[in-house]
């Protein structure tokens, strides 16, 4: 098959992070109610969790307080009061007390319940998001011309489809309300600390434009990391795939060591830009828990000068060195939720290339078949190139009638598979016609067309399941006596009967079957369809030349009244073939039955007396 060369996707060192915000919050608008739920819940528990210093501080204050007012009693219970450690405590004041640590209580309950509610519903929205992205990039990727994926490594594809998915919807749940939680957090928290004691309250609020400053810093240089990251997975994923596929091929030619290089390589890339974004992500905490400590420090030791000259009280000193602990807190996981957030942002970017992919062109205005088409096909002056700058056919015209065996010859890279693809409108033409029974294939769904073409290819494809499975895939009201006769026709049936469960034999993809057995089946999966024109790739490339004969014989049986595209390079197998095309350069040069070419001397003269005359 002809097909553009791969060429590997840049990596892209500038990310448009506002774009790509933007997108995230317009691709989830239909979750908004469900997210503002969310970030009202998380800011409803960090305000119970705010409060909460502020009441213990009041309980202090109150025993602080009354401390100084009492006398020295033992240890007894009265009617006028209770003792308590040596002091006497009033029952109004017990009372109070009781009263503010049920206050405090409820108001830890409702916050760590709210936490636990907001936490539920953005894990419910993540997963619908994640379940709606996987089932969209499958949808397009079903819409998605052959063209996008002969320019991107499969591997890579897969690597978005999972492991973006995964980092994208990982990195979404835990940090969107992380980050709403710790800045209601940082703004409750600086607002109660001014009505506790301003004073201890600036030496906090300092650390905040430094904490900024080191945010933006970090996330300006580790952002490319990340996305470099993210990209090199990709490639990676590629690579994995592709060595395996080929595993075998790649023993035959000793580049065990070549593709361990390669993959080594790519591995260190991994390393060193994780290691570097998540370095730079990382030294935030420690940066944070320092400017912390120090802010603490401050809060003690100012904090002592200012109880001992009466201008705040020891309960307000205890919620300050709280709140002087939790405001460092807030602001290190918000350091760490924007490198998650930076993290899904490089997962999305990659997630909306695919999404905003050009697609195959609509077909509204197509027709929808009510009935088999015959199989009267006819080009007229397609030209075709991969890329614009590369056309490949040239003015191609050919009429095909009704049950007409087409055999189609010529070098390797003379468009022959090329002319299949473009009739299963696999690909879009530049210019020109291609009708079936008179009807232009613009104007006919690629369902319709695809329903009515069976096809055998080159390289045979079994999915895990059984025999019988891959023989009816995606087929009904097939008789077993239909399938029984059609296998035995593809010389089929006596291998499948010698397995241990016959037809219902399950089969993997790396099973010990060989190819020639994968051919005939695929063969057998083909003619099962039943479509009015056949098209057979090089489909007996893998079978011996007695099967190969054998299977001619059977072919000719079932290609009765049915058109029928065979392309092949052993030319043996297309001597009665009704038409003969000779393509090279994306033109035909010779046409004819295989009697009238060989006797013309020309180019199939020539490759046919190729093939025999060694």
């Amino acid at each position: 098959m002809m097909r553009m060369n791969s060429k590997h996707q840049g990596l892209k060192e500038k990310v448009n992070s506002k774009a790509i915000l933007k997108r995230i919050f317009k691709y989830g608008k239909i979750y908004v109610v469900g997210i503002l739920i969310s970030v009202i819940f998380a800011i409803a528990g960090q305000i119970f969790n705010i409060i909460g210093p502020q009441r213990m501080g009041a309980i202090t204050n109150i025993i602080s307080d009354n401390i100084q007012k009492m006398e020295n009693y033992t240890f007894n219970m009265t009617m006028e009061g209770i003792n308590f450690i040596g002091f006497k405590f009033p029952t109004a004041v017990v009372n109070e007390i009781i009263k503010l640590g049920i206050i405090l209580a409820v108001i830890f309950i409702l916050g760590y319940v709210f936490q636990i509610l907001q936490g539920i519903i953005m894990v419910v929205i993540t997963s619908k998001m994640t379940k709606k992205m996987r089932s969209d990039l499958q949808d397009k990727i079903n819409n998605l011309p052959l063209a996008y994926f002969d320019s991107r490594s499969i591997g890579d594809i897969m690597s978005i489809i999972t492991n973006d998915v995964d980092n994208f919807s990982q990195s979404m749940s835990s940090s969107i309300n992380t980050v709403v939680s710790s800045l209601t957090a940082v703004v409750g928290i600086g607002i109660m600390m001014f009505t506790v004691s301003w004073h201890l309250a600036l030496i906090n609020v300092v650390m905040i434009p430094i904490a900024l400053l080191l945010m933006m810093f970090t996330m300006k240089i580790s952002q490319k990391y990340f996305h470099r990251n993210s990209k090199f997975l990709g490639l990676i994923t590629g690579h994995i795939e592709e060595s395996y596929t080929g595993h075998d091929i790649v023993k035959v030619f000793n580049a065990s060591k070549k593709q361990e290089d390669k993959f080594n390589d790519l591995n260190n890339k991994i390393k060193k830009s994780g290691l570097l974004s998540q370095f730079l992500s990382g030294i935030l905490f420690p940066i944070m828990n320092f400017i912390s400590n120090l802010s603490y420090l401050g809060v003690a030791v100012l904090g002592g000068v200012l109880a001992t000259q009466g201008i705040i009280k020891i309960g307000d000193i205890q919620s300050m060195v709280m709140y002087s602990k939790r405001f460092s807190n807030p602001l290190v996981m918000i350091g760490q939720s924007l490198t998650q957030i930076q993290t899904a942002m490089a997962a999305a970017d990659r997630i909306f290339t695919i999404l905003d992919a050009q697609e195959m062109l609509p077909e509204d205005k197509t027709l929808s078949l009510e009935t088999k088409l015959e199989g009267e096909i006819e080009f007229q002056h397609v030209k075709f190139g991969y890329t614009p700058d590369n056309e490949i056919i040239h003015d191609f015209s050919l009429k095909v009638n009704n049950g007409q065996r087409i055999a189609i010859v010529g070098p390797t890279g003379a468009g022959k598979t090329t002319i299949v693809n473009l009739l299963m409108k696999f690909y879009e033409i530049n210019s020109g016609e291609i009708l079936i029974d008179g009807i232009s294939i613009k104007n006919i769904t690629r369902e319709d067309i695809h329903k009515n073409f069976a096809m055998v290819l080159q390289d045979t494809w079994l999915f895990q399941g059984t025999i019988k499975e891959n023989l009816l895939y995606n087929q009904s009201n097939i008789s077993e006596e239909e399938l029984y006769r059609t296998c035995k026709l593809c010389h089929v049936d006596h291998f499948i009967e010698s397995l241990p469960q016959g037809y219902d034999t399950f089969i993997e993809d790396d099973s010990q079957v060989s190819q020639g057995e994968r051919q005939l089946l695929t063969i057998a999966r083909a003619m099962l369809k039943q479509s009015q024109i056949l098209i057979l790739d090089e489909a007996t490339s893998n079978v011996d030349t007695r099967t190969e004969v054998l299977i001619q014989e059977a072919m000719v049986e079932l290609m009765k009244n049915k058109t029928s595209f065979i392309i092949a390079h052993r030319l043996s197998t297309i001597r009665n073939a009704s038409q003969i095309l000779v393509l090279n350069n994306g033109d035909i040069v010779e046409i004819g039955n295989h009697d009238e070419l060989l006797a013309k001397k020309g180019f199939y003269y020539n490759l046919y007396k190729s093939q025999f005359e060694n």
